[in-house]
């Protein structure tokens, strides 16, 4: 198995919700956990992210308020995912709720031996 990072991007203005909406996207991410363990794979880690608002971008020493990308999709947050492959990464991957937006598949890099 290879760990990979499942990244949920999506338009932030779409985040913010009504206590109603967040239970339903809750259970959605709750029925995808149980579809990553039906396709033989397992969730490592992950979590949701603060709005972009509340990110600090350092480059060359310099620290500014805000994301360093200006987009109009955000990170919002992100799955640790074990797979057999990228394949399988893939199939998992499409099962992720992001209905503000989409995700993007990475392996993780195998920095234990560094």
């Amino acid at each position: 198995m290879a760990e990979y990072a499942i990244l949920i991007y999506g338009d932030e203005a779409q985040f913010d919700q009504t206590p109603e909406a967040w239970a339903a996207m809750m259970d959605a991410h709750a029925a995808f956990a149980k579809a990553v363990a039906d396709a033989g794979a397992s969730i490592t880690g992950g979590n949701a992210l603060q709005g972009r608002g509340t990110a600090t971008a350092i480059r060359g020493g310099t620290v500014t308020d805000g994301p360093f990308a200006e987009t109009k999709e955000t990170l919002g947050g992100f799955y640790l995912v074990d797979c057999r492959d990228l394949d399988h990464a893939i199939e998992v991957a499409k099962l992720c709720p992001a209905p503000a937006g989409g995700v993007e598949v990475r392996p993780v890099q195998d920095t234990s031996g560094a």
